[in-house]
C-alpha cells in the first residue's frame, strides 16, 4: 500500500514541520545513548542517521528501496539494507542497540518484529523507541479508532491507535524508567530484554 510514508519528499516535508515544533529534540534523545553496533529499524529517509555521534557503527533498514535512496543522500557512509522488521537479515546477537523511531505504527506484525529485535540484540543490548501510540483518554482513543482506516490508507500503513508501549512489554521487554517520557500521544523509552 503506497501512501505518505512512501513518498520521500512529502514525508520529509511533514517531518521537518514536526521537528521544528519539538520532534527533533526527541529524535536526538532517541539516538543519544546508542552504543556499539546499532540498527536503525525503519530508518526511512534517514532523518535519524546524521544525528548519531561517537563510536557508533550504524546500519539502516527499511522495506522501501525508494525511501532508502533518500536515506543514502542524507548518510552516504551508513550501510543500508532493504528488509522488514519481522524478518531481520542479521545474525543473532549482532547489535548492541536497536533504534526505532516512528516505525511500529506501520509494522505488519509487531510481536514478530519485537521477537526479531530480541534475537539480534546481544547481551546487555537496548531497544530505544520513539513512537506515537494509542491515546490514554477514552474520547481521544475513540477518535483514533474512527480515523484509523482512512489514516492507514492515506499514510500507507500507519495505525495511530496501536498501544506499542504495552506491546513491547508483553513481548518480553522491560521499559526502563530513566528517560521515559510522554507528550500527548508520543512516547519515548529505552527497553531491555527480560
Amino acid at each position: 500500500m503506497r501512501g505518505i510514508e512512501h513518498i520521500p519528499w512529502l514525508y520529509d516535508a511533514l517531518m521537518a514541520i514536526a521537528e521544528a515544533t519539538g520532534l527533533l529534540a526527541w529524535r536526538r534523545w532517541l539516538v543519544a545513548d546508542a552504543k556499539g553496533r546499532t540498527l536503525d529499524v525503519g530508518c526511512g529517509t534517514g532523518r535519524n542517521l546524521p544525528l548519531y555521534e561517537g563510536p557508533v557503527r550504524v546500519f539502516g533498514l527499511d522495506p522501501s528501496w525508494p525511501v532508502l535512496l533518500w536515506a543514502r543522500r542524507r548518510a552516504p557512509l551508513v550501510p543500508l539494507v532493504c528488509g522488514r522488521a519481522e524478518a531481520l537479515p542479521f545474525r543473532d546477537g549482532a547489535f548492541d542497540t536497536v533504534v526505532s523511531g516512528l516505525v511500529f505504527c506501520s509494522v505488519g506484525d509487531p510481536p514478530r518484529a519485537l521477537a526479531e529485535i530480541r534475537r539480534v540484540l546481544g547481551p546487555g543490548g537496548r531497544l530505544r523507541m520513539l513512537e506515537h501510540v494509542r491515546a490514554r483518554g477514552a474520547l481521544a482513543a475513540r477518535v483514533q479508532d474512527l480515523l484509523q482506516p482512512a489514516w492507514t490508507r492515506v499514510t500507507g500503513g500507519c495505525r495511530p491507535n496501536r498501544d506499542t508501549e504495552a506491546t513491547v512489554q508483553t513481548c518480553g521487554f522491560v521499559i526502563e524508567p530513566d528517560g521515559r517520557r510522554e507528550r500527548s500521544d508520543l512516547r519515548r523509552f529505552s527497553a531491555r530484554p527480560r
